[in-house]
């Protein structure tokens, strides 16, 4: 490699996060917790593992402790109150039925799970008393007509802190992985 081309790729690892968009003091503190400080070592945030998102799961298909994407009517949606108020809705995806369990949930997310709303949703399965359920899954409501929209590659899983998210820290990583790309030279 050339003087030139090593220098550029050094003066590249070596630029601090902050010359990445969205990473402003707040965002920085947040990295900095990780000891993350400059491009090269985003880069070498490696993932803790993988996950699956690229296949839509029937419900009947599934069994305790899989981690699956699913897509389903909302059947009911109300709010339990026993040991600790929670939501739970039952969703069906003409295969089967099983329950979403929020403990943390707002009105507005209350009111968007309406019956006939389509969901699509990702998380582990455990055994509740009555079927199986998700508890806090990702979710998502579904427009009308809408498909679900799957993950096209496995999803990496980065160690991260309190307020960096996973989608945040991989938003970052393709900037700095971007950034990389055009600055690179061609190979002869």
């Amino acid at each position: 490699m050339a003087r030139a081309d090593q220098s550029a790729t050094r003066r590249l690892a070596l630029a601090p996060l902050s010359e990445l968009s969205g990473v402003g003091p707040k965002m920085q503190a947040r990295l900095e917790r990780l000891k993350l400080h400059s491009v090269a070592d985003l880069l070498f945030h490696l993932p803790l593992r993988y996950e699956d998102r690229t296949r839509l799961a029937a419900i009947s298909s599934l069994r305790e402790r899989d981690q699956a994407v699913v897509a389903g009517e909302v059947q009911v949606a109300q709010v339990k109150f026993g040991r600790r108020r929670s939501l739970l809705v039952r969703i069906a995806d003409g295969t089967g039925f099983m329950d979403l369990r929020f403990f943390h949930f707002s009105n507005p997310l209350k009111e968007s799970l309406k019956r006939g709303t389509q969901v699509q949703c990702f998380g582990e399965l455990r055994r509740s008393p009555h079927s199986l359920e998700m508890v806090h899954p990702e979710l998502r409501v579904l427009k009308e007509g809408e498909a679900p929209q799957l993950e096209s590659a496995l999803l990496p899983i980065y160690p991260t802190t309190d307020g960096l998210t996973q989608s945040a820290l991989r938003k970052l990583t393709m900037r700095a992985l971007e950034r990389a790309r055009a600055r690179a030279l061609p190979t002869r």
